[in-house]
């Protein structure tokens, strides 16, 4: 394992990644790239899909097992790397993953492989972060604005500070050339909790000061304003 990639093995060993839905039919033949918690994974596995499941972390691979294990449920769950699946050409009638190949050194080679193990004509659901966010917005402030670093870039800035150490985030325009090779590309972007402060800012962001933002942040105007302006980009990528 590079030393890259076993950076982001050990920040999210310490804790793995809640999931969100971003669920429509579920197909025959389902392959999830980072399982996290096993919450998406879950409603695969209920709704009857034959499913495979792969994470870089044991920690995660056994939070999932244990999880479906409790509901009568069952995964071809194994641990594994985004950047080389251990699948055939054509395997898969769907590929999910949510907030997952961000993190990858190699995020494009991770996407390539997505490519790789779908059928001709099924379709990959993922979520990548948008680099035109207000929690974007919010980081620059607080580690370029106020540290007096203002040429501090936004892709520094998602590197360093928002989650595991190399964190990517793109704008919608390097989502359709990143995704260029699949025949049918659609995007979009939502606000988050994150970008409404609605909730904790995740595992590195806490204070006083976010405590006293938490009070007194524009939401209404966020939504009625920025509603692109979300941290989380939608992408559906036919083959």
């Amino acid at each position: 394992m590079s030393e890259k990639k076993q950076q982001v093995h050990d920040f999210w060993n310490q804790a793995s990644c809640g999931e969100e839905l971003y669920l429509s039919n579920t197909d025959q033949r389902v392959l999830e790239i980072g399982v996290g918690l096993g919450a998406d994974h879950q409603r695969y596995a209920e709704a009857g899909a034959e499913l495979y499941g792969i994470d870089l972390t044991d920690r995660a691979v056994a939070h999932t097992r244990q999880r479906l294990q409790a509901f009568g449920l069952h995964s071809n769950l194994s641990v594994g790397d985004a950047e080389n699946l251990d699948f055939p050409d054509e395997s898969f009638d769907r590929v999910y993953t949510w907030g997952v190949l961000h993190h990858s050194p190699d995020t494009a080679k991770a996407v390539a492989e997505v490519w790789r193990v779908l059928k001709r004509g099924a379709e990959a659901r993922i979520m990548v972060y948008n680099k035109w966010s207000i929690v974007g917005l919010m980081l620059w402030v607080r580690y370029a604005l106020l540290a007096l670093k203002p040429w501090r870039s936004l892709r520094e800035i998602y590197a360093t500070y928002l989650e595991s150490p190399g964190t990517k985030a793109y704008s919608v325009s390097e989502a359709r050339q990143l995704f260029s090779r699949f025949s049918e590309v659609r995007i979009r972007t939502v606000l988050t909790h994150g970008d409404l402060l609605e909730s904790r800012a995740g595992q590195r962001h806490q204070g006083r000061l976010l405590d006293l933002a938490r009070m007194i942040w524009p939401r209404g105007l966020i939504r009625q304003f920025f509603p692109k302006a979300g941290l989380f980009m939608l992408v559906e990528a036919r083959k």
